[in-house]
């Protein structure tokens, strides 16, 4: 049974990298494809990054959910933890640790891809009540959509739909959408275009993480019994993948 676990991780590892490989790749692209031209230079990067993440859903979430994303996962527990669906407690400290290893893997990936360091500590600094407000708003409304797929057997449409809620957040909020620990943590290592300055990042986790709580309350109030289709998020697992490791 460790042996399914240890699969159902590396598919977190390899989905959150190639998510990160799509967002700081497209972003060195697009910064020098379109100098001088910031808007373009974020729609392209936007793009790039909803298609990859419709794309990694659909290859590896009948492998492990492809939640790509701890806050995402560490709410699949807490919602599925009365009801015996979702992540069990180990399941949920090896997808963390898959995410985030994954996500500084993926971002050295398109340094190197593009021929810069391997590691460039990012200098873009993203602080601000505005920014971390912009993280509550992206993160809570993510976390919800793919819930609310779940609960209501939607969950052919989560590729789809998430990327373009996604990509649509890139604009719609101040910080650009990043609603990713792990994902945050992984812009960190790479000063681009999506680089994050790793000052910036416990504001933006904090932020992320009462987003996720935020979700929690408005599922409980809109979509009871969530937890029930815990093991749906964000798209079924294989039958054999369903039952918790011991």
């Amino acid at each position: 049974m460790r042996l399914t676990l240890a699969r159902r991780a590396s598919a977190e590892f390899a989905g959150t990298a190639l998510l990160v490989t799509a967002v700081v790749g497209s972003g060195i692209a697009a910064a020098r494809m379109s100098p001088g031209d910031v808007g373009l230079q974020l729609l392209e990067n936007a793009i790039a990054t909803a298609f990859a993440l419709g794309a990694l859903i659909l290859m590896l979430g009948p492998v492990s959910g492809a939640h790509l994303n701890p806050v995402v996962s560490a709410v699949d527990w807490w919602l599925g933890r009365r009801t015996g669906t979702g992540l069990a407690g180990p399941d949920l400290a090896a997808y963390a640790a898959a995410q985030a290893t994954g996500a500084i893997c993926g971002a050295i990936l398109a340094n190197l891809m593009f021929d810069l360091p391997a590691v460039a500590w990012s200098e873009t600094d993203h602080t601000g009540a505005n920014l971390w407000l912009a993280e509550v708003v992206a993160t809570a409304g993510l976390v919800v959509l793919v819930f609310a797929l779940a609960r209501t057997g939607r969950t052919s449409v989560a590729p789809a739909a998430v990327g373009a809620y996604i990509g649509a957040a890139y604009w719609f909020t101040s910080s650009t959408s990043f609603a990713n620990p792990a994902v945050t943590i992984g812009r960190t290592v790479s000063d681009t275009f999506a680089g994050i300055a790793p000052t910036s990042v416990p504001g933006f986790v904090i932020a992320q993480l009462v987003g996720g709580l935020l979700a929690v309350a408005a599922l409980a109030a809109w979509y009871p019994g969530a937890g029930r289709a815990a093991d749906a998020v964000l798209m079924p697992r294989l039958p054999q993948e369903t039952t918790r490791d011991a």
